[in-house]
């Protein structure tokens, strides 16, 4: 499971932070050449949202790191 905490320090769950993640996935740049490979790890998240347990799904740690590889990318690319 993952723990983090917002601004007023109050826990985000595991769903909550997934969708900050495919929040701001989606507002990804068409013109980006990472806005493809956003789309697969949103479509992989919203599956994971829809199981019961998402911490317990097949590779979620792993697509919310790729995901916030990708949002990182997209910030140095715009920032360019």
């Amino acid at each position: 499971m993952i723990h983090l905490q917002n601004m007023e320090n109050q826990a985000i769950s595991d769903e909550g932070y997934t969708r900050l993640l495919l929040e701001r996935l989606e507002h990804i740049s068409a013109d980006s050449v990472l806005a493809h490979k956003a789309s697969g790890v949103r479509g992989a998240l919203i599956r994971c949202l829809e199981a019961k347990d998402i911490a317990q799904s097949d590779g979620f740690a792993s697509l919310l790191e790729h995901g916030f590889s990708i949002l990182e990318a997209a910030a140095k690319e715009r920032s360019k």
